[in-house]
């Protein structure tokens, strides 16, 4: 029972019997100009519907009233493009004749069905006064019951007739396989656009975040006013990085058109260093090449990947020493970041977002990345093409 009663309580059964019964409003006037069965109507859906813009008034319709959680999706089942082919045109055609046609056999329920169940009432009263059926049956109380059945009736039409409408508007007016395509292509940057900007929070919120309990555990721990102020100096540089960072990528998720090439890069690397070293770590870096050379986007992933990896090391290994190594050869970019097992040894060479982020960073740039331990050593192999950077 409740599966049939189910769609009397949501709201787009309603939205779509608005739907079915406006076309009847046209049909009403029509009448009064011409009365008569509106076979004229039908043939000026024809000329009508072939206009390009046509499409789109009744995509914007279709998709109001019969699908309206789809209302702004890029994968919605309706268009809102106009025709541009002759098979889009005369689909239109064919959805404006179907849609007169159920238009006319929903109204006339509405109206008819309604005033049906009334008459059953009057008639089991003996107060009919019509010239309908009713008029020739003798007057049975009985006939209260049966009342219900027409407005029941109406309903299962409406519900009916909501789907398969929608149903109709879905195959003559849906995007086609060009406009699927486009949708497709937007949803997939969109997609990767968010996956980009959780992986710029992860590295950059996680390494602040990281290195503040390390610096905060160690000034706790160390009796000394000089290491604590340092520490506290730290502690107030890094997150006022992770505030700018924080800042930037919201001002692109708020305006669209903002640039994000403000993020940093390896020219930066010294400041990256410093910071972990703010948290006791000894960090030894070894840089080969010119990496003032490197193409921006390449840098500033490159930049994400070593933060990462550091963020790691403090993360599961504590004060350890690490070992940085950035390698700028002809066709590729190198980085190379080792630190002591420790309390690393547990970690996962697969788990973990931050290495899950480094992965798919190489990958886009269409590089490798390694990660796990070897010879008593958690390490982060990284290799960049450059001919793949821009």
């Amino acid at each position: 029972m409740h599966r049939f009663l189910a769609p009397l309580a949501e709201p787009v059964t309603y939205s779509r019997w608005i739907h079915l019964v406006v076309p009847m409003a046209l049909i009403s006037v029509w009448l009064f100009i011409e009365p008569g069965v509106p076979w004229q109507l039908a043939l000026l859906a024809v000329p009508v519907g072939l206009l390009p813009v046509m499409r789109v008034g009744e995509g914007v319709q279709a998709q109001l009233l019969l699908t309206p959680g789809e209302r702004g999706r890029a994968d919605a089942t309706i268009s809102l493009s106009p025709a541009t082919t002759w098979g889009e045109k005369w689909r239109t055609v064919l959805w404006l004749e179907l849609r007169l046609l159920l238009s006319i056999v929903v109204g006339t329920a509405t109206v008819w069905l309604p005033f049906m169940a009334t008459d059953m009432v009057r008639a089991a009263t003996g107060d009919y006064t019509g010239n309908g059926i009713f008029q020739l049956i003798e007057p049975r109380s009985w006939y209260v019951v049966l009342a219900p059945l027409p407005l029941l009736l109406l309903l299962a039409l409406v519900v009916l007739c909501g789907r398969f409408t929608t149903a109709v508007a879905r195959r003559l007016l849906g995007p086609s396989r060009t406009e699927r395509m486009a949708a497709l292509e937007e949803l997939t940057e969109q997609l990767l656009e968010r996956n980009r900007i959780a992986r710029e929070l992860h590295d950059s919120i996680g390494h602040a975040l990281t290195v503040s309990v390390v610096q905060a555990g160690a000034a706790r721990t160390a009796d000394d006013p000089e290491f604590t102020r340092r520490a506290l100096v730290a502690i107030e540089e890094t997150g006022r990085a992770a505030l700018d960072d924080l800042e930037r990528v919201l001002r692109v998720l708020r305006e669209p058109g903002a640039s994000a090439d403000r993020r940093p890069t390896l020219i930066a690397i010294e400041q990256l260093l410093e910071s972990a070293r703010g948290s006791g770590v000894t960090v030894d870096a070894e840089v080969v090449g010119r990496i003032d050379h490197l193409p921006d986007s390449l840098s500033r992933e490159g930049y994400r990947i070593l933060q990462e990896s550091l963020t790691n090391a403090l993360r599961h290994a504590g004060q350890v020493p690490v070992r940085v190594r950035i390698d700028v050869e002809r066709d590729r970019l190198e980085l190379d970041v080792r630190n002591p097992l420790a309390g690393s040894v547990r970690r996962s060479a697969t788990g973990g977002h931050g290495l899950q982020g480094i992965r798919e960073r190489a990958k886009l740039l269409g590089g490798s990345a390694k990660a796990g331990p070897r010879e008593g050593e958690w390490r982060v192999h990284v290799a960049l093409p450059l001919r793949h950077a821009g």
